[in-house]
């Protein structure tokens, strides 16, 4: 039976208090994530997401009905029969972008996106169909956030799991028993991690015959005792007021690194155990790659349109926004943005419907589009750049200067615009600076950079899924043209 009321974000940010994970920032261990100054902020950006999606005015937007029945539910889980259905749940993830203006890219609904494409295909998972069921309906119905950890370490990529120095460096299988399974090693890279409810753990990386031990997939409670996360340097500890560091301050996804110590897994929490086939097919075989990164690009295209918006109001208060080499670069700007908003809406209008009813969006508009977001995006910040010269690097060295009188004057004098006053002013080129040139900044290119996968990667699926006998065939019929 699903739930009767929605999570608030009152409930998110008490269930952080009272189940304390095991996370270590400065060597010190933080159980209290809620509170901690490196996650508070990050705590109560997600926490609105909860509140938006509760409030009843969103509620058709955001939630539908299980088709069991029960209470209402977050629409991510839906498994999409329709073009309407996917459309419903691009609206609704973009609704929750929206709220940190796509820079928060592992928010509740995008795991969760991934267990609606594997629930879409429970026979994929053969004997441990139920296990997954039951937790997809159990995560759903709680309105559960679940992070991922899906990528082996960085120790020795020139050799395979198995024949690490140590069995136990990426994570994998070392007992089992009647009621479970242990695990221990490191996955990475599990954003969002200290906040979410479980953490997947899998491997969306090769293995080959010898590594069984380490192809599985399994649901890990973030809180579990065997479980420890690692969060790189959190920026929200450099960020000493949310004037100077709009972003920093509150939109910080702290990045992972998991350590699994002998952490017992239950079978009812195991949906693919030491089968190499399975554990590389249950992203391509079932939609779930598709569903995960269909959220994932209504997110980056939510991203692109506050890139801009930025842009345009920087323009605007320097008064060269009519200018024709501006206007020149914005429009640059402006078609790349378009090519990921409308390539998302084809993810849609190109979807297919298999005998199953299932939908799955379209792999080759959704595999393009990835495969260029690694160039186009700091091509894009690039650009920006150029647009703003000095403005974003020529400012007052804290708020603090417009807060005491005696700087205060000439800040007010020579840091305003004819478009704008000195504060407003400041405050935009704070936002533009921590959007591109902060560790935050710099963070988020990287990220867009990687997130879906080595660019290589992401063109080889493209490789394996575009039409190309439809277009060979064009070549052969002009080298059989008769001669005239």
């Amino acid at each position: 039976m699903a739930a009767q009321r929605l999570r608030t974000g009152a409930d998110f940010l008490s269930d952080l208090r009272n189940k304390p994970r095991t996370v270590f920032v400065d060597g010190e261990r933080v159980t209290n994530v809620a509170e901690h100054r490196a996650f508070r902020g990050g705590a109560r950006s997600l926490a609105r997401l909860f509140d938006f999606a509760a409030a009843p005015e969103n509620r058709e937007t955001m939630t539908f009905v299980p088709p069991e029945g029960g209470g209402p539910v977050w629409r991510c889980w839906q498994i999409p029969r329709s073009h309407a259905d996917l459309r419903a749940k691009r609206i609704a993830a973009e609704k929750w972008a929206e709220l940190s203006f796509g820079l928060m890219g592992r928010t509740p609904d995008h795991v969760a996106n991934f267990f609606a494409g594997y629930a879409a295909k429970p026979a994929f998972f053969a004997k441990l169909s139920e296990n997954l069921l039951n937790f997809y309906r159990h995560a759903r119905d709680t309105h559960a956030y679940l992070s991922y950890a899906i990528v082996p370490p960085q120790i020795d990529r020139s050799k395979p799991a198995h024949k690490q120095s140590d069995p136990t460096l990426y994570a994998g299988v070392v007992k089992e028993n009647d009621a479970g399974i242990f695990l221990s090693g490191g996955q990475q890279l599990a954003t969002a991690g200290v906040y979410s409810d479980y953490v997947q753990v899998s491997c969306i990386h090769p293995l080959g015959p010898g590594d069984e031990n380490y192809a599985f997939n399994v649901a890990v409670p973030a809180d579990d005792p065997g479980l420890r996360m690692y969060a790189r340097r959190p920026f929200a500890l450099g960020a000493t007021n949310p004037f100077d560091y709009p972003l920093s301050s509150r939109f910080d996804e702290a990045d992972c690194f998991v350590v699994l110590d002998n952490c017992f897994v239950p079978w009812e929490r195991v949906f693919v155990y030491r089968d190499l086939e399975r554990t590389r097919d249950q992203w391509w075989k079932t939609p779930s790659h598709l569903y995960g990164n269909h959220q994932a690009q209504a997110r980056y295209a939510t991203k692109l349109r506050f890139l801009l918006g930025l842009a345009k109001r920087m323009n605007e208060a320097t008064g060269n926004d009519a200018a024709p080499p501006v206007m020149v670069e914005m429009g640059e700007l402006a078609s790349y943005a378009s090519i990921v908003e409308h390539m998302l809406d084809s993810h849609e209008t190109v979807a297919s419907i298999d005998a199953d009813g299932i939908l799955w969006p379209s792999r080759t508009a959704l595999y393009s589009v990835m495969a260029l977001q690694s160039s186009i995006n700091p091509h894009m910040i690039d650009i920006v750049r150029e647009l703003t010269g000095a403005a974003m690097i020529t400012l007052p060295s804290s708020r603090a200067d417009l807060d005491n009188p005696e700087p205060a004057k000439d800040v007010e004098r020579f840091f305003r615009s004819a478009a704008i006053g000195a504060r407003a002013r400041v405050a935009l080129m704070r936002l533009a600076w921590d959007f591109i040139g902060t560790e935050f900044g710099s963070r988020h290119q990287q990220y867009e950079k990687f997130y879906g996968g080595a660019s290589f990667l992401v063109k080889m699926n493209l490789f394996r899924y575009y039409d190309f006998k439809r277009a060979t065939q064009m070549v052969d019929r002009a080298l059989q043209l008769p001669d005239e």
